[in-house]
């Protein structure tokens, strides 16, 4: 598909959703084709996943600019422009956006967040899930504004909690309903950008 929506992932650790993007996009008929992983963090193991996957592997690491947050993002958005990126998917990555990267971006940038959305933004969902004895739990792919785990949802997967959950085999079984979730939600997003772009 000539037309495919050229997408970025962005990153900062194992990259377990990037394998599912990756396989979802090498699908005959997905509408995003991933052109570039970039990672804030030069050991993320997601970037030897992408370069396996013959996908251009970038870390841009965020240390040498101390807290001048734009700075680092302006050096991304270079990297994204000169791989004429139409769409970022954040996968993990862990760092807060400035309004500057969030507005260059807006309409063209997704994230996946580990809970069903508004419910639970932020941290730590699984462990305050169990504290507050929720019975269903799940993850959300949304549309990335300003506000934290704020934006239009793009789609929702719920997870049962079982009696005897921890946070940690909560979050393992939240992590299989992302990657599932996450590859419907990108090629929704592609072909929302590629309606645009018509």
């Amino acid at each position: 598909m000539s037309d495919r929506v050229r997408t970025a992932v962005m990153i900062s650790g194992r990259g377990s959703n990037l394998d599912a993007l990756i396989a979802a996009s090498a699908e005959p008929g997905f509408p995003a084709r991933i052109v570039q992983v970039l990672s804030n963090n030069p050991e993320a193991a997601g970037l030897a996943r992408a370069r396996a996957a013959g996908i251009e592997a970038l870390a841009v690491d965020h240390r040498p600019f101390k807290q001048d947050r734009e700075a680092h993002e302006r050096v991304l958005d270079q990297a994204l422009q000169a791989a004429r990126v139409e769409l970022v998917a954040l996968a993990g990555y862990m760092r807060v956006l400035t309004p500057w990267f969030v507005g260059r971006w807006a309409g063209r940038m997704i994230n996946i967040h580990p809970s069903l959305l508004p419910a639970f933004p932020g941290l730590h969902t699984h462990a305050r899930v169990l504290q507050a004895g929720c019975t269903i739990h799940g993850c959300t792919v949304h549309w990335v504004t300003e506000g934290v785990d704020a934006g239009p949802i793009l789609g929702q997967a719920d997870v049962p909690v079982l009696a005897d959950d921890t946070p940690d085999s909560l979050a393992a079984r939240v992590l299989q309903a992302e990657h599932r979730l996450y590859p419907q939600c990108l090629a929704k997003a592609a072909e929302a950008v590629r309606l645009r772009r018509a």
